[in-house]
């Protein structure tokens, strides 16, 4: 087996260089994935597009399941086992956001193309990529746009899949357009929340003064910020995203604040959600506003270890390709496969900017690195390099 995956590690500069020709279908993919808008909940085009390219290239079970999974099965000589390759479909950006995509000779740059639109590239690539190697893998390997990931959706695509199939998935594999050298293997635990504050139409204005749902915010804002937070276990509460008011002369009716709440700790994520829970309690009932608290996902840490052969074996690959490993936990995709167990990684394919914005960007060069890298763990994972007896 060593002498097998010291082989392997061997062919992987080879395989990235011969990848450069696949260029031009790598990037057609890309933009035209990019320029499907695919807001969470509706991502039925890309779905459609994604499943036409498994059929296209004739992968078995082409289909879609009852919450818009895109699904594809390229068989292996054995099918001894099942390896699980995901990237997700949807994006922050609705139908609204122009979503056209400039390539230039050394980037791409539209909204998307970062998350996750390269990832599914990468999936939409993969039956190509194997039929230019003239790679055979023994395992059954099932190729899958999941739906429902971000924000509200709580990545229920994969949950739904993971949790319904009768197939016995060995190993999973998570791909994100960037960074490359990300390595996660394993989840912290998270809360995802929304705290909404509306004035209503019996609000007392001369009482409490022409403040509005901003500042009654900003208080519970204040609140969060005064909460002491532990180092060991390490916890953040990271301030997200915060929305309210129409104009510059009218006082703010309704404000949206979103934060998630992050900690190595599951007892530490439900005592912090508690205690905000409680400030926007206590604000409201000071206030005179209505302010009401949503957990909207929930995340418990788990994972693989360091030492797990799919995390060492990870590595060593991005060794061979000169790419730094990046360890970083992860909260998306990753928890459904810790959920049940099933020992899994998330990669990143190639270095970007501008992460969520509609200028976002990827460097095109680093992306045969980052393809090559994903070729090298599937093949582990193939030939039983990555198994924990080993």
């Amino acid at each position: 087996m060593k002498k097998g995956f010291s082989q392997l590690l061997k062919d992987l500069p080879g395989i990235r260089k011969k990848l450069h020709s696949l260029e031009e279908l790598i990037l057609a993919n890309l933009v035209m994935i990019s320029e499907i808008p695919s807001p969470t909940f509706r991502e039925e085009n890309r779905r459609e597009f994604l499943i036409n390219r498994f059929t296209e290239f004739g992968l078995h079970n082409c289909s879609t399941d009852e919450v818009g999974n895109a699904l594809g099965i390229l068989p292996g000589q054995k099918g001894d086992r099942i390896i699980l390759v995901v990237a997700h479909l949807d994006t922050v950006f609705d139908e609204t956001v122009d979503h056209t995509v400039a390539v230039q000779p050394n980037r791409v740059t539209g909204p998307s193309v970062a998350d996750n639109s390269l990832g599914l590239a990468g999936i939409a690539s993969l039956p190509s990529v194997f039929e230019h190697l003239q790679i055979k893998m023994d395992s059954d390997l099932i190729l899958m746009g999941s739906s429902r990931s971000l924000g509200k959706g709580n990545v229920e695509g994969l949950r739904f899949f993971i949790d319904h199939t009768d197939l016995p998935v060995s190993a999973g594999v998570c791909i994100e357009g960037v960074q490359l050298g990300r390595i996660s293997y394993s989840s912290i635990g998270m809360a995802r929340c929304e705290i909404v504050c509306k004035l209503p139409d019996s609000y007392d204005w001369t009482r409490f003064g022409l403040t509005g749902s901003i500042v009654t915010v900003n208080e519970i804002i204040n609140r969060i910020l005064e909460i002491p937070l532990p180092t060991r276990p390490r916890t953040s509460i990271v301030l997200g995203n915060i929305e309210g008011g129409t104009d510059f002369n009218t006082v703010a009716r309704e404000t949206v604040l979103r934060f998630e709440i992050r900690s190595e700790s599951d007892v530490m994520v439900h005592q912090l959600t508690r205690d905000i829970t409680n400030i926007t309690a206590e604000v409201e009932s000071h206030s005179g506003a209505e302010v009401t608290f949503e957990n909207i996902a929930q995340r418990s840490p788990g994972g693989i270890t360091f030492a797990h052969p799919i995390s060492s074996q990870s590595r060593e690959i991005m060794r061979v390709l000169n790419i730094q490993p990046r360890i970083t936990p992860s909260t998306s995709e990753l928890s459904a496969f810790i959920d049940h167990a099933i020992p899994a990684v998330t990669l990143g394919m190639t270095f970007g900017e501008n992460f969520n914005q509609k200028d976002e960007s990827i460097e095109i060069e680093p992306v045969f690195s980052g393809l090559a890298q994903l070729v090298g763990l599937i093949l582990a994972i193939d030939r039983g390099y990555c198994d924990e007896h080993q």
